[in-house]
């Protein structure tokens, strides 16, 4: 009897533990979904500005990713490789923003050294956009922050990829992937 209570307990800790973890390549908005619209404080090349997502998607698909905090590793390797992008975003016709629950001072300087310049960037202050994506997660000190999540949007509103995975590299490769088959279908 006592070993089988001992093996509930763990096999019940271990189900609360996988069912608590994020998973890997879903995000909680699917496509198909209308995005919901924002205005937050952003930044450009360290220039600030009021960005607005129903502005914004008047030129085209938008690439909106979502990261947990400016100048960490992760979030800096996913600025530089999205930077890096950013001109085969524009030939498709999208324009790259990313989000992060932030001050709009660490964001303008986050926009002008690890996005190079390249694209906007919109402080989040306690992750409430992030939020309306459900895009967010806890921190051990009990902070809200965004989750690593990508989305593309058509210009119409509409969610045509979410992706969310903790490590920066994919995030390119599939937004880049939904953009072209977004251009793809509009010829």
């Amino acid at each position: 009897m006592m070993k089988f209570r001992g093996m509930t307990a763990i096999a019940l800790g271990v189900g609360l533990l996988l069912a608590a973890a994020p998973l890997q390549g879903f995000a909680a908005l699917k496509p198909g979904v209308k995005a919901p619209d924002f205005t937050l404080d952003a930044a450009q090349g360290g220039k600030p500005f009021s960005l607005s997502l129903k502005h914004a998607l008047k030129q085209g698909p938008v690439v909106l990713y979502f990261f947990p905090a400016a100048f960490t590793p992760g979030c800096t390797i996913e600025a530089h490789l999205f930077a890096e992008s950013t001109d085969d975003f524009r030939k498709l016709g999208a324009r790259v923003i990313g989000v992060t629950a932030g001050n709009i001072d660490r964001v303008a300087e986050f926009s002008r050294s690890e996005c190079r310049d390249k694209f906007a960037v919109a402080a989040d202050p306690g992750a409430k956009v992030a939020a309306k994506y459900d895009t967010t997660m806890r921190t051990a000190d009990n902070r809200i922050l965004s989750e690593r999540t990508s989305y593309v949007i058509a210009p119409n509103g509409t969610i045509l990829l979410s992706y969310t995975d903790s490590k920066p590299q994919a995030h390119i490769e599939k937004t880049m992937a939904a953009v072209r088959a977004w251009k793809a279908r509009k010829r």
